[in-house]
């Protein structure tokens, strides 16, 4: 995958929708301790990637989702995601 294949915004978004749903499900749609672990496998996979990788397709995409997002609280989310998940060790303000 290069970085202008349009497959990587498209399973960059999905994989933020499903994130952003596991976080802000109750605990009745998805037992808690589930959503987090599949969280954590979610993190983990994107920190195996190589940094060159995870600058140039995951971290660009992201910023570009978070600077075309209307919803101020899904903006939020998108902005602090690398860092939440241990991708970049300082989180922008």
């Amino acid at each position: 995958m290069t970085d202008r294949d349009s497959l990587v915004p498209t399973l960059t978004g999905l994989l933020i929708d499903v994130v952003w749903w596991l976080e802000n499900c109750g605990d009745e749609e998805v037992d808690p301790d589930s959503a987090v672990k599949m969280m954590e496998s979610a993190g983990w996979v994107l920190l195996q990637l190589p940094s060159d990788q995870r600058e140039r397709l995951f971290l660009h995409v992201i910023a570009d989702l978070g600077e075309a997002e209307q919803g101020p609280a899904r903006r939020d989310f998108l902005e602090s995601f690398p860092f939440a998940i241990g991708m970049v060790e300082d989180q922008e303000s």
